[in-house]
């Protein structure tokens, strides 16, 4: 099945003139969640759950790209296939580590027995172009977490070494609406022993807890989870299968974790399943699904589907985490174009404002008391605009008209946790995708727009006269 998947590549790559420029994006077919995050031998690699063959969810692969600069990817061959009576419905979600001179996979096997779907954890292990799996497979089944805890959800194992051990979060089900984080660890990271429940739902907060990630930033401690089926908290949670943090207590190196003390990661229309990595230079670098489940939103004719957002450095600032690009996208920055104390008053676009593969900054110079909008990837058919309310202090998100043709949640208000000021917006923008980091990455929101690349025109908006100072640069890669 490995060799058809790569076979089926070669002959069926698309052009990359039709793809993102620089975002993760599949050669042919399927793409969603990110996997095997990682650095191994001086590069990044990130694996990701993949189906060659259309456009849709199919039995898992493992896709595999590199990079020397988190900016431009190579693809490489496939890297798993669901080949092996333990894995045969698919290879789901997992991680990666540097071990032995080795890279080393985890990832969950599903499999069926008896009508019954299973899923349990395996690796495989590679020189970071090819990996073969462990003769021994699985090596965390089910059946060493006590007797309630459920066999067929357990899955999306995330593993790092500290001091020489070994650990594993995985998520796992406790009852029909109960997800939990649960954890292990191992000498070896072939024999693996369970220790305990890190993070249980407390039926408020969804039910299966996806994709579990455990880090340390700054010092403290953090769970990084996505609960399926949560229900929206005002501006919050919004999307159905959301993703989230919580920030433990940094007196204990493997904390407990507090539900009341959650946080959205992302505050726009598509993010799921984030994982993170930790590069050489200390760095903690996320990555994360850019698609919403639920929401199918491709342009006419797209012969792929999915992406991973930007990847983006982490830090814990004032209780919370902030997200900004890596910095390696700086050097790809071409042709600034700077408005300084510019006056907005009804529709103004302006010279050299345009495009679709840009980094865009807005800054107010004061408060806004009336309504502000900023339409991109627009023209006379197609736009995506994004209006902040002064007096509400809310950032509104429509895309309704940006070349949608299902019937899909287009619109999303944040509410401005800075209310003090007008918000600084720093839009990156990919051929189909924009993100917008929200007074210096303090809340972020990010969104697929399936427009065609045509459609390069921005407008700025003001039904009061403002004052806003603009940075726009063409990013090149």
């Amino acid at each position: 099945m490995l060799e058809k998947a790569n076979e089926y590549i070669r002959q069926n790559r698309i052009d990359e003139k039709e793809k993102q420029m620089f975002h993760v994006t599949p050669e042919v077919g399927w793409m969603n969640d990110p996997n095997g995050f990682s650095v191994y031998q001086g590069k990044a690699h990130l694996f990701y759950q993949f189906y060659p063959y259309k456009t849709e969810w199919g039995p898992m692969h493992w896709g595999h790209q590199v990079t020397e600069d988190l900016v431009k990817w190579e693809a490489c061959p496939v890297a798993m296939a669901p080949d092996q009576d333990y894995d045969h419905i698919g290879c789901f979600s997992g991680s990666a580590v540097e071990a032995d001179g080795k890279h080393v996979l985890l990832y969950t096997g599903v499999s069926q027995k008896d009508g019954k779907e299973i899923q349990n954890q395996c690796i495989a292990i590679g020189d970071g172009k090819t990996y073969e799996k462990w003769q021994d497979n699985p090596v965390i089944r089910g059946d060493i977490m006590p007797e309630k805890f459920d066999r067929k959800d357990f899955r999306d194992p995330k593993m790092w070494k500290k001091d020489g051990r070994y650990y594993c979060v995985a998520g796992n089900r406790y009852e029909e609406n109960c997800g939990q984080v649960v954890l292990f660890s191992s000498a070896d990271y072939k024999n693996w022993q369970y220790e305990k429940v890190l993070l249980r739902n407390d039926g408020k907060n969804g039910d299966m807890l996806e994709c579990p990630d455990y880090l340390e930033l700054n010092g403290y401690p953090v769970i990084i989870c996505s609960p399926q089926n949560m229900h929206a908290e005002k501006y919050e949670f919004h999307n159905g299968h959301n993703s989230i943090y919580i920030i433990g207590n940094p007196e204990k190196e493997i904390s407990d974790f507090a539900w009341e003390k959650k946080r959205s990661l992302d505050y726009g229309l598509d993010f799921y399943a984030p994982q993170t990595t930790e590069l050489p230079d200390g760095r903690r670098i996320m990555i994360a699904w850019m698609k919403s489940w639920d929401a199918r939103v491709m342009t006419k004719g797209q012969k792929w589907h999915g992406m991973m957002t930007l990847p983006r450095e982490l830090e814990i600032k004032d209780g919370k985490i902030w997200q900004s690009p890596v910095k390696e996208l700086e050097k790809y920055k071409k042709n600034p174009v700077i408005y300084k104390e510019q006056k907005i008053s009804g529709p103004v676009s302006l010279e050299g404002i345009h495009g679709r593969t840009i980094d865009m900054t807005v800054e107010f110079t004061d408060e806004i008391t009336g309504e502000f909008s900023i339409d991109v990837a627009h023209n006379e058919m197609y736009t995506t605009t994004f209006t902040y309310d002064g007096e509400k202090h809310l950032l509104e998100i429509d895309r309704t008209y940006s070349g949608v043709d299902a019937d899909v949640v287009c619109t999303r208000k944040i509410e401005i946790a800075d209310k003090n000021n007008a918000p600084k917006l720093h839009f990156i923008m990919d051929r189909y995708s924009v993100e917008v980091f929200i007074n210096d990455g303090e809340q972020v929101a990010s969104t697929v727009v399936p427009t065609p690349v045509e459609a390069d025109q921005i407008l700025f908006t003001s039904d009061k006269e403002c004052v806003v100072n603009i940075q726009k640069y063409e990013i090149e890669i």
